[in-house]
């Protein structure tokens, strides 16, 4: 594999809409970029979009233009937009491409409810917000879903908008940037506040 591809293959894809929960992704791009991940916003287009906090984000290229053989992953924040129509579906669209090609995808809070109405869920292991959620979406996987804080099935991860440090440590855990007692620490240095999980990460 040429230096060009391998540098695409370990290319996270974030994706931006408007309406974007600021606060879902946070833990996981950041600790993707610091670890050789970079990290890459993709929109429906290029047009800037602005997250529920107002913020103004300028996306790096169009969806069109993103193919699975050039991300390691691509990550679906929640959003409102998600629950107001059928805007985001490209997305969706997009999550089926990269699953069918083996390519990982992340999806939190209603990124979900987007992935279930498509049909993404219906065999595999799965969680959101809460059941009742996704079951509003008429979608067939019901009895897949886990009350757990998230979850990976066959190259999918799931959490509700509540638990961006767990997403987190399930993308860091498929992308391999932790495992073991590094990613339990991490886990807990992020989420409990345990001072000694420091040392462990020191370590790594």
């Amino acid at each position: 594999m040429s230096d060009q591809s391998s540098q695409s293959r370990r290319t996270v894809h974030l994706a931006v809409y408007d309406t974007l929960a600021d606060w879902e992704t946070g833990h996981a791009t950041a600790h993707l970029a610091r670890h050789g991940h970079p990290v890459r916003t993709v929109g429906l287009t290029t047009a800037p979009v602005t997250t529920m906090g107002g913020l103004r984000v300028q996306p790096d290229l169009a969806l069109d233009d993103l193919g699975p053989e050039d991300s390691a992953l691509l990550i679906l924040p929640g959003a409102s937009a998600w629950d107001e129509g059928d805007g985001l579906a490209p997305f969706a669209s997009a999550a089926r491409s990269f699953l069918d090609a083996g390519t990982p995808v992340a999806a939190i809070c209603g990124a979900t409810a987007g992935l279930a109405r498509a049909g993404l869920l219906d065999d595999r292991d799965h969680t959101s917000a809460v059941s009742f959620y996704l079951a509003a979406t008429g979608y067939s996987g019901a009895g897949r879903y886990r009350e757990a804080d998230a979850v990976t099935d066959r190259g999918l991860i799931t959490a509700g908008p509540t638990e961006p440090v767990a997403f987190a440590r399930e993308i860091l855990a498929l992308l391999g940037v932790y495992a073991g007692e590094k990613l339990d620490a991490w886990y807990r240095l992020f989420h409990d506040s345990d001072a000694t999980a420091f040392a462990v990460l020191e370590d790594a």
